[in-house]
């Protein structure tokens, strides 16, 4: 008798410790999907600490847009969300992406220079966790980390330093650094979310320790709105997002090579971006996938991903 009841407690706390994994994972799928949506966004930083005296600080920056964040897929383990600018109330940009998977051991994490190494993640830190992936505009890698989720007072939180190259504000304008370390903190609440930021710029070289060049405080605020005001990104989305699915697809590719990727920055004196977004020849997906392959250095080449 004693030996069934112990055996009956033991299931039950399994089953409740079950129910409370699958309660917390629904948490965290709402958190992020509570990015999605029409959002009024402004964008501050600013500099605050600089170990070298003599360090001239940077100017602050501050912007503003009207931002449209499509789910562009949603299943229990992954949701990525497709972030479109609203320009003059017509004019659509494809901006940035990110993806969140629940408990992937690996992803491309940023080192220097173009060049991002694969992670393993050790599987005693797994369990849990949701990796946010970050994409470039033309959905070439950015940055990317994992970490868990908290849901507290009615605020769920996702917190990662994450290496990551410049920021577009800064890379065609600085090369006194080469990395940033970004605090890389997700807030979701009842007004929207906020992607708060406690970010070191730095000089990484081979084989040398990294010199922390100043350190920066960020805030970009998502205050949402009626997804009405963000029509032309929901409809320039249903003609164009058959494209950019065969990006993402050709790109997905290369990621899941689990190799080593080098990046070149400019074929024929322009950025991937500007092939794809200006030249109507890069529609079909042997061209996008013949011009995505002259831009990697080193890493999986696009010839083998099938449609």
């Amino acid at each position: 008798m004693k030996y069934l009841l112990t055996l009956i407690s033991f299931f039950t706390l399994a089953s409740l410790f079950a129910q409370n994994e699958a309660t917390k994972k629904s948490q965290d799928r709402e958190a992020i999907l509570a990015m999605s949506g029409c959002f009024d966004v402004s964008f501050k930083y600013t500099e605050t600490f600089a170990p070298e005296v003599d360090y001239e600080k940077g100017y602050d920056y501050t912007s503003g847009a009207l931002e449209y964040s499509k789910v562009v897929e949603s299943s229990d383990d992954k949701i990525v969300l497709q972030h479109l600018l609203v320009l003059n109330d017509s004019m659509i940009i494809k901006h940035w992406r990110q993806d969140w998977t629940f408990e992937k051991e690996s992803y491309h994490n940023f080192y220097k220079d173009n060049v991002w190494h694969v992670k393993q993640v050790d599987q005693d830190e797994i369990t849990g966790t949701w990796t946010q992936e970050v994409f470039q505009v033309d959905d070439s890698p950015r940055y990317s980390g994992h970490a868990t989720w908290t849901h507290v007072d009615g605020r769920s939180e996702w917190y990662r330093k994450a290496d990551s190259p410049l920021p577009r504000r800064e890379y065609t304008k600085r090369d006194d650094y080469n990395l940033m370390k970004r605090g890389n903190r997700v807030r979701v609440i009842d007004e929207g979310w906020v992607h708060e930021q406690d970010n070191d710029k730095v000089i990484r070289e081979d084989d040398k320790d990294d010199v922390l060049l100043v350190q920066e405080k960020g805030y970009n605020n998502y205050v949402r709105k009626p997804d009405s005001e963000c029509q032309a990104a929901i409809d320039w989305w249903a003609a164009n997002h058959e494209k950019w699915d065969t990006v993402r697809e050709i790109w997905d590719g290369v990621y899941a090579s689990h190799q080593t990727l080098e990046l070149v920055n400019k074929v024929n004196d322009k950025r991937l971006y500007e092939h794809l977004f200006f030249n109507p020849m890069y529609e079909k997906r042997e061209a996008i996938s013949d011009l995505i392959a002259t831009y990697i250095i080193t890493g999986a080449s696009t010839e083998d991903i099938q449609p």
